[in-house]
């Protein structure tokens, strides 16, 4: 696995875009994708749309329903989540859930996790939310059983949150599905990304970057680990138009709050500031997502085709 350019939709809703006609829309974006060279399409793991994005009332489709769909509307692109709440499912079944992706996608399928944080959902839909430190905790149970499960052996745990006895795990078509982590929290997040994960995506500010990019290489060292086997990618919100004009535009009626995590301009501007602001770093990868227009025609088109040279050398 290798996560270089990720493009992630996290936005059912589309203009003049009946229910019936939401998924083509998604389909269409993952489709545009591939054929820009993004190696990933990633959705969101959530029942309602999230505060910051639009009205909770908004459609938001089930995560592993819309991917096991895209694995039949692609042929080249990873297929993740960014990324699945633990606290939403049984580490088990998430396992069968992940490898039976990997199977109809033809080896596609990446584990996105994380350890769920959206209150609201977890009230309205009867998952126990719990603390900050339990959820970590169950976090850190899951992944003692969803990374063997993944590489074909027969966990027996019997844990605080979850119990399994010699959990099978067939069919599987590669020797593991690759495991993702996200956030920026540096004590609990980046730990277990250095025990767990293949990759760690960070979505934090832009100048924060360096920072913390030095505190996961920390975490990795603590542990034994070499930090370069340890990929990393950064989340970023794009807005991204032919003119200067057109992006200012579109940020003029977006809240304020959006102005400090998105990139708004033309393909050149968006691709320096991920350049100059990012990668400089040694972050390894981007993933963006363009909920304002991504799901218009030729959006991810021109960002494939800006953003491809950053990450290809």
């Amino acid at each position: 696995m290798s996560i270089r350019l990720g493009y992630q939709i996290p936005n059912f809703t589309y203009p003049d875009t009946p229910v019936e006609k939401i998924f083509d829309t998604v389909a269409a974006q993952a489709r545009d994708a591939e054929a820009a060279g993004f190696d990933t399409v990633l959705v969101m793991d959530h029942m309602y749309q999230l505060p910051g994005i639009a009205a909770a009332e908004n459609p938001m489709l089930e995560a592993y329903t819309t991917l096991g769909a895209l694995a039949r509307e692609t042929r080249t692109v990873q297929l993740a989540t960014l990324v699945t709440g633990n606290t939403y499912r049984n580490p088990a079944l998430l396992a069968k859930t992940v490898t039976t992706l990997d199977v109809i996608s033809a080896g596609r399928a990446v584990l996105g996790i994380g350890a769920g944080w959206f209150e609201r959902e977890h009230d309205e839909y009867g998952f126990e939310f719990g603390t900050w430190t339990d959820r970590f905790a169950r976090l850190e149970e899951s992944l003692r059983i969803i990374g063997p499960m993944l590489r074909g052996e027969q966990p027996t745990v019997d844990g605080a949150w979850y119990r399994v006895r010699d959990a099978l795990n067939n069919p599987r078509l590669r020797p593991t599905v690759p495991i993702m982590m996200g956030g920026s929290g540096e004590q609990k997040t980046f730990r277990l990304a250095a025990r767990y994960a293949d990759h760690h995506n960070i979505n934090c500010y832009r100048p924060d970057v360096p920072h913390k990019l030095a505190v996961l290489r920390r975490r990795c060292e603590e542990i034994g680990r070499d930090p370069a086997t340890l990929e990393t990618s950064f989340l970023t919100r794009v807005v991204m138009t032919e003119t200067a004009a057109e992006a200012k535009a579109i940020m003029a009626d977006l809240p304020e709050h959006w102005a400090p995590i998105t990139i708004a301009g033309t393909p050149d501007h968006v691709a320096s500031v991920l350049h100059d602001e990012v990668l400089v770093h040694g972050i390894g990868g981007l993933m963006i997502n363009m909920i304002r227009n991504g799901h218009e025609p030729g959006v991810v088109t021109m960002a494939g085709q800006a953003l491809r040279p950053l990450i290809s050398v």
